[in-house]
């Protein structure tokens, strides 16, 4: 398992808060095989309950959004996290699902952003 204590910002810089990013090799070999980027992002649900808050990944940058990521160096590959208003988690837990094949995202070992 890869896990980066310090995560790298491009550019040279850290966050004050560090983050840690857990990164299994079946995600980052997943990863790897789709070009060495992961994008997650943030996308508010809304209902007559309230708001949640969910994460979304994809190997390749959503069309929608066009700024916001903030490019990190995750061991093998490029993480691209965009938390919108949001500060950053101290803990961005991967997870391939083998049955989909695609990589899930936890925020401080959430499925939802608080």
């Amino acid at each position: 398992m890869n896990v980066l204590e310090n995560a790298v910002v491009s550019g040279g810089g850290t966050y004050e808060e560090p983050i840690r990013i857990v990164a299994p090799a079946d995600v980052r070999e997943f990863v790897r095989a789709r070009g060495g980027r992961l994008y997650v992002w943030t996308v508010p649900h809304f209902s007559p309950r309230g708001t949640i808050t969910l994460l979304e990944t994809a190997t390749t940058r959503p069309g929608r959004r066009a700024d916001g990521f903030a490019r990190f160096t995750a061991g093998d590959f490029a993480l691209y996290l965009d938390c919108g208003p949001r500060g950053w988690p101290k803990e961005l837990v991967l997870e391939l699902k083998r049955r989909r094949r695609v990589v899930r995202a936890y925020w401080n070992n959430l499925a939802y952003v608080m």
